[in-house]
């Protein structure tokens, strides 16, 4: 791609060197005046912007036409994942229902507990592509609901304990990107703590903290925590990508966030979450 970008560009410099050598002869041959300057210069700009459009429509047609097929193929991969779940949730219902003793009673719990991990894959996938394609629109929910679903699925992992202490309130906002922006900064907080240490998460007045007694930051990693692929602790698994696309939720939302830490002592994330916090009757204005 870059090659054929890198020749492209070369053509379309030759192009423009011939045309304005043209000119310069033409001019050199009938005698220079404005006038015949003005139309001869309108005619190498009128050629030189045609042909660029000409190479450049030809250049990405062979990556839209790539992206087009995937595209289609990633919605027929949707389409097609979500039966068999709808299938495997619809005859656990019913052996659910005929189950006697405990030991099945138990897997098959664990199995529905599995079902709804994959669930949730597929709608964070089918978010992720509607984000591609279209703007998101924003929905109302209970925040303490939110905090109480997906602290209960963490949970299972056999991480840290969490204490969560969130006075009620609704917010409107992009919901998808909320929970894949609390998941992240819940995991982080349970990756680089002890597992017998809790994170703590508490809402008062609009402002959501996420506390927890980990390893933590100096303050050289935390001017650079925000930027995509640094890891603070490289000797942990990971892309690095978490933090960054929690403050490009956040940007997006318009959610103030700061994080402050201290090296073996711990970090804490803070949410201002009072432009996204709605009442009943601002809820209907809007």
């Amino acid at each position: 791609m870059k090659k054929a970008i890198a020749l492209t560009a070369l053509g379309y410099v030759v192009t423009v060197a011939l045309l304005l050598s043209f000119l310069y002869w033409f001019l050199r041959n009938e005698g220079f005046s404005e006038e015949t300057f003005l139309v001869g210069s309108g005619l190498v700009l009128l050629l030189s912007a045609g042909w660029g459009y000409v190479i450049a429509s030809e250049l990405v047609a062979p990556h839209k036409k790539r992206e087009a097929h995937l595209l289609h193929l990633t919605k027929d991969i949707i389409h097609e994942l979500n039966l068999p779940l709808a299938t495997i949730e619809a005859n656990l219902a019913m052996l659910s229902k005929s189950a006697e003793d405990e030991r099945t009673q138990k897997r098959l719990t664990r199995i529905d507990g599995a079902t709804k991990r994959l669930s949730r894959l597929y709608e964070e996938l089918l978010y992720t592509i509607r984000k591609e394609m279209q703007e998101i629109p924003r929905e109302t929910f209970s925040l303490p609901k939110l905090l109480r679903e997906r602290t209960e699925i963490l949970e299972e992992q056999r991480r840290n304990p969490v204490i969560v202490e969130v006075e009620m309130c609704r917010i409107l906002a992009d919901r998808i990107g909320f929970e894949q922006m609390l998941d992240n900064l819940i995991l982080n907080a349970m990756k680089y703590s002890p597992k017998t240490e809790p994170v703590r998460i508490c809402c008062k007045n609009g402002i959501l903290k996420i506390s927890d007694r980990g390893i933590g930051m100096d303050e050289a990693q935390l001017l650079r925590v925000f930027e995509r692929y640094y890891q603070a602790d490289t000797s942990s698994k990971g892309e690095g990508i978490g933090l960054a696309l929690v403050k490009a939720y956040c940007d997006r939302e318009d959610i103030g966030i700061e994080i402050y830490s201290k090296k073996g002592e711990g970090t804490k994330v803070v949410l201002d979450l009072k432009r996204v916090i709605v009442d009943e009757e601002e809820r209907e204005n809007r």
